[in-house]
């Protein structure tokens, strides 16, 4: 390997011939030495291959002075962080003044003394190694956050599908199920940003929070005992209170945990899944349960999965039912426009009928 090539490398600019070649064998032995005779020829020195990690810029020079130079030079990302050191025979403070409001890192005066020019230069230099160091250290602590980030958040995925299927399948429902009626969701919800009335969605990351929530909304059903969740035939009055309560008991499930957790819970993403939970079987006209929910009262996250939850009910087999053909399922939904359902959320449905139907065969049910 080259050593010369793992030294740093200095520009040094000036318009004079001999003061460049007095700086040059100067620094020659320890650093690279690039050099230029002016102040256009040192921006397109900087800015090519390999990039100085120090300048050593002349301030009186005919064509562009060191000033203009250094303001070109944090002007141009790729020459933004280089340090320039300007070496000039001005001394009057007013020009240091205004070196150093420029970005100047420092000031040598001329006649030059060697044991300063070499002194300042190691000093420089040595601090943007470090501060190269730590930057790069900030990049691969970003990295590595990142990383960990997305890791937990595929980890609560999981997890939270692991959950939900838990308790669908105590119903012959199967995981496929969760993820149709979570891809159903999200459909609608993206759908409805842009509409006045669901102006809530276009909060940043909502959607994703209720997408991720939706697999929770039955997860009540653990609480439902298996002779009235597997029952093939009708449900009698009795039986029908039991099984609407698994809305009140996964509501309540989710709020234990909100509550455990306290201010470590992640707060929006718990309350839309009890809101989920809890309302996902109300209704726009007032006749859902488990409190008689109608309109807007109902919140939009439920309102979301009402329909996504009977929609993917209407075609999936079930114990008590075969499935219905697309077409009417699609009857069924428009005939609950304002009744069963938001009348704008339907709208929606109608316009992606295509999107629901591929979403279907997607994760079509063995």
């Amino acid at each position: 390997m080259d050593e010369s090539a793992e030294k740093p490398i200095v520009l040094v600019v000036d318009d004079m011939p001999e003061n460049i070649a007095v700086l040059g064998d100067l620094l020659q032995g320890d650093y690279r030495v690039r050099v230029a005779n002016s102040g256009r020829r040192a921006l397109e020195v900087a800015a090519s291959a390999p990039r100085p990690d120090l300048i050593l810029l002349d301030v009186m020079m005919p064509d562009l002075s060191g000033y203009a130079v250094l303001r070109e030079l944090r002007a141009m990302p790729e020459t933004g962080d280089i340090p320039v050191i300007f070496v000039t025979a001005l001394d009057a403070d007013a020009d240091e003044e205004e070196g150093f409001a420029l970005g100047a890192v420092d000031y040598i005066h001329k006649p030059i003394k060697p044991a300063i020019v070499r002194a300042r230069v190691r000093t420089q230099l040595e601090l943007k190694s470090i501060r190269d160091q730590l930057f790069d250290r900030n990049i691969n602590l970003e990295q590595e956050v990142s990383r960990r980030i997305r890791e937990n958040q595929v980890i609560q995925d999981v997890s939270m599908r692991a959950l939900a299927s838990l308790a669908e399948t105590r119903d012959n429902e199967t995981g496929n199920h969760i993820r149709r009626t979570q891809s159903y969701v999200e459909v609608l919800a993206r759908a409805l940003a842009d509409h006045p009335r669901f102006a809530g969605l276009r909060a940043e990351g909502i959607i994703d929070i209720i997408v991720k929530a939706a697999p929770l909304h039955d997860i009540g059903k653990v609480g439902v005992p298996d002779h009235i969740l597997l029952k093939p035939g009708p449900l009698d009055a009795e039986e029908w209170r039991i099984m609407q309560s698994h809305a009140r008991l996964g509501a309540e499930a989710i709020e234990a945990a909100l509550a455990d957790e306290g201010e470590q819970a992640p707060l929006a993403f718990l309350h839309i899944a009890m809101d989920i939970a809890y309302s996902h079987h109300e209704k726009w006209d007032g006749s859902g349960y488990p409190d008689g929910l109608r309109g807007e009262a109902i919140p939009i996250p439920a309102r979301l999965m009402a329909l996504a939850d009977v929609f993917d009910a209407l075609i999936s087999r079930r114990v008590y039912k075969p499935p219905l053909p697309l077409d009417q399922a699609v009857e069924i939904i428009r005939a609950g426009r304002g009744r069963h359902f938001d009348p704008d959320i339907v709208d929606a449905f109608e316009a992606r009928i295509d999107v629901f139907e591929e979403i279907a065969r997607r994760y079509a049910d063995d």
